[in-house]
């Protein structure tokens, strides 16, 4: 059983504004910056390039995180509750 957790028209936006943020911004500047330092030859040493793979780790995981938590959102319009 999937738990719905209650949100804001508001929120359930930001949420979306920040993937969509993520995706069309952040990766492709990660993707960029992976390319750039994979040019610059030895990976194992190449501190941009780990750098760089951390934050496509971490962009990668928080796509994630906002997509599952706006997939069990429960959109409440806070108007119709008072």
């Amino acid at each position: 059983m999937v738990t719905r957790v209650p949100m804001t028209v508001a929120g359930a936006e930001r949420l979306r504004e920040e993937v969509e943020h993520l995706k069309r911004v952040e990766r492709p500047r990660i993707s960029k910056a992976i390319a750039e330092a994979r040019a610059h030859g030895d990976l194992k040493e190449n501190a941009e390039y780990h750098a760089a793979r951390e934050q496509q780790s971490f962009v990668e995981g928080r796509i994630k995180q906002l997509e599952g938590e706006l997939s069990h959102a429960e959109v409440i319009d806070v108007a119709k509750l008072n």
